[in-house]
């Protein structure tokens, strides 16, 4: 396994369960049959810019920094910038193509990876075209119209797009 690798897993960890200390998370990793030492993972755990916070229940737990996690900002922010940024939305099975002017779509697709909005697993942005991979229980079609909402364009304008 790779650092990078190693990292993101860390990253998942953290994010999904509550850990306090490196060791807690040494222990997890050889769960998984990952292998790494205390030294790495605090480490590791620098260079993700993690800290110490309490969470609403009062425990102690290590979080990503720089992810706002406890709060509703990312999915605020990705509404401004949607609402500011998406000229259309369109969606084929599990798939959504979001697009933007010239030199914009990085904006969005940054937006949205940092939601962390349910049902999407990834997207990768062009230049003014970002394509969004939507989970088999969420579908594109309705993510596309949660996108739709978010940046405030109408459903109308989706027929007339396609000749209806």
């Amino acid at each position: 396994m790779t650092k990078t690798q190693r990292q993101h897993r860390i990253g998942e960890l953290i994010e999904r369960e509550v850990i306090s200390t490196a060791a807690q998370l040494v222990t997890r990793l050889q769960g998984e049959g990952i292998s790494a030492t205390q030294a790495t993972v605090t480490r590791d755990l620098q260079e993700l810019g993690t800290i110490k916070v309490r969470d609403e229940h009062g425990s102690r737990r290590i979080v990503i920094a720089t992810v706002g996690k406890m709060s509703s900002a990312p999915v605020d922010h990705l509404r401004r910038m949607m609402g500011e940024w998406v000229v259309s939305v369109e969606s084929s099975d599990n798939l959504v193509v979001v697009r933007t002017p010239p030199g914009c779509a990085h904006v969005v697709a940054s937006a949205l990876d940092r939601s962390a909005l349910d049902g999407v697993l990834g997207s990768v942005a062009g230049d003014d075209t970002i394509l969004v991979i939507a989970s088999e229980h969420r579908g594109g079609a309705v993510l596309a119209k949660e996108f739709r909402r978010l940046a405030g364009i109408a459903e109308l304008s989706v027929a007339v797009e396609k000749g209806q």
